[in-house]
């Protein structure tokens, strides 16, 4: 479920990193380097979605489960006024 959910940040960081890549080569000195270096860093940013989207994935992470902890009151079980009864 991740891995899927993860495609589409990724496929739109490779895109931008393809953007910022090509305007960097319209440009001279310093801010070359630094447009080439952006778009290196958002290319490694588009590569690390889907793995860390594979790793939710294969780990079984739950996405149920994870709001149910995060959001006690809405976890199924006894509330605080049945459980004192």
């Amino acid at each position: 479920m991740f891995i899927l959910a993860s495609l589409i940040p990724a496929t739109i960081l490779a895109v931008l990193g393809h953007f910022v890549l090509f305007s960097s080569t319209k440009t001279q000195g310093a801010v070359q380097r630094f447009g080439q270096i952006l778009a290196v860093w958002v290319f490694l940013l588009a590569a690390l979605s889907p793995v860390m989207g594979a790793y939710a994935t294969f780990a079984g992470f739950d996405p149920a489960n994870a709001m149910r902890s995060m959001h006690a009151e809405l976890a199924p079980g006894p509330g605080p006024r049945e459980a004192s009864r």
